[in-house]
């Protein structure tokens, strides 16, 4: 497998090597000790699956008191992926990563503990498998708005058949998330 260093040097990109024949295909999605040393002596505690429809969008989370380094695949479909940095006394805060994952290019996204994540689906549907380093802590759960100017992601949102954006599809605690600038940090 081959390791991606991205504008933010915590963040990786992860590319397997894929065995295909005339029966389908194999990888291996992450062994033990290569995790270890990219999440710094990080495991995995919890394994989430999420599936949304075209035009979703997720995020940005974070958990403030248990925060999760993850590690997050496209079993099928395709998501356009994105880290934010919200660690404070860092020389990327405020800066982000995306990547495309899906289940054609295999590739695997890795964000440590400290960022915020979201995700915004391409396909028809798409199935995202993450594993995270620390549990699921709905009370220490931040939401960071997707659309914040300050953070200028370039969310390749769709348009309709007259050019005009089609509207994410979110959740009602993404759609009341805080600023950027009203947020907790790391």
């Amino acid at each position: 497998m081959q390791i991606k260093d991205t504008l933010i040097p915590d963040v990786k990109i992860i590319e397997p090597k894929v065995f295909g024949d005339s029966r389908g295909e194999f990888s291996e999605v992450v062994r033990a000790g290569d995790f270890f040393d990219l999440s710094g002596g990080k495991t995995i505690v919890q394994v989430n699956q999420s599936v949304s429809s075209r035009g979703v969008l997720r995020g940005l989370h974070c958990q403030m008191k248990h925060p999760q380094g993850k590690l997050v695949r496209v079993v099928f479909g395709e998501v356009f992926d994105v880290a934010v940095d919200l660690r404070r006394n860092s020389p990327t805060f405020g800066k982000s990563v995306s990547v495309i994952l899906s289940a054609d290019n295999h590739r695997i996204f890795w964000i440590p503990e400290g960022f915020a994540h979201g995700f915004y689906v391409l396909s028809e549907k798409a199935c995202m498998v993450y594993g995270c380093t620390d549990y699921y802590d709905p009370a220490s759960e931040q939401t960071v708005m997707w659309n914040d100017g300050e953070l200028d992601i370039a969310w390749p949102i769709m348009r309709n058949d007259r050019g005009e954006m089609i509207e994410p599809l979110v959740s009602a605690k993404d759609a009341g998330a805080v600023l950027f600038k009203n947020a907790a940090y790391f």
